[in-house]
């Protein structure tokens, strides 16, 4: 197991198994009157300590590690099996003990003490309960933490491509201006020798017409 206290819980839980099986089994077929009044409540003071730590042992197998939280949770079913075979072989026993007299034959302290432990209880699973809420809470907000570290790490990694981005995008830009100045400068030079070609084209037709009026008129 990966919890020390699931173990060590477990520990409590079958010395008390252990005590409970005795009295049961052993103990109280064989005893009479008083004694096995005391016996049958020591017996089920038994049942709900083990009960509150079967509890307990359920609320660190919720929040244990996937790989052991299996074989924790099965160990539990069995404990609870048990407990449950011992609690129905008490309740029997007594019934059959005391010829169905009230409250087994216990006085009116016996059921206040009896009241006073199953509140106890109660409260015992109120409290296992709010624990394992609050475990579930702390998962929840450190899971919640990891994606905003997460989130925030994406975002920087977006923001630096943005500005590699941006980077390139001005590069461009001064890239593309260039160009135009350039397209510029040829198109004036291909402007001026359109110009410079045609005066060449007059010059020589003027030249030509010179020369065949002097050949022909002169």
């Amino acid at each position: 197991m990966s919890s020390e206290k699931f173990e060590s819980l477990d520990d409590d839980f079958t010395s008390i198994l252990d005590s409970l099986r005795e009295r049961i089994e052993r103990k109280i077929p064989n005893y009479t009157g008083e004694e096995k009044k005391t016996a049958i409540r020591h017996a089920e003071r038994n049942v709900e300590e083990a009960n509150i730590i079967l509890q307990e042992m359920e609320a660190e197998a919720r929040i244990a590690p996937v790989s052991a939280r299996t074989q924790m949770l099965s160990k539990l079913r069995n404990y609870r099996r048990e407990i449950d075979q011992l609690n129905r072989s008490l309740k029997k026993g007594t019934s059959a003990g005391f010829g169905g007299a009230d409250t087994f034959g216990f006085d009116r302290n016996d059921r206040v003490e009896a009241s006073q432990r199953a509140r106890l209880m109660e409260g015992t699973q109120i409290l296992n309960r709010t624990s394992e809420s609050i475990a579930r809470s702390h998962q929840i907000s450190a899971e919640t933490d990891q994606i905003g570290v997460d989130t925030i790490d994406e975002l920087g990694r977006q923001r630096e491509v943005l500005e590699r981005t941006k980077d390139r995008l001005v590069d461009t830009d001064s890239n593309l201006s260039r160009s135009r100045k350039i397209l510029k400068t040829m198109a004036m030079r291909v402007m001026t020798n359109k110009m410079i070609l045609i005066v060449v084209i007059l010059v020589e037709l003027g030249i030509l017409g010179v020369v065949i009026w002097w050949k022909f008129f002169k």
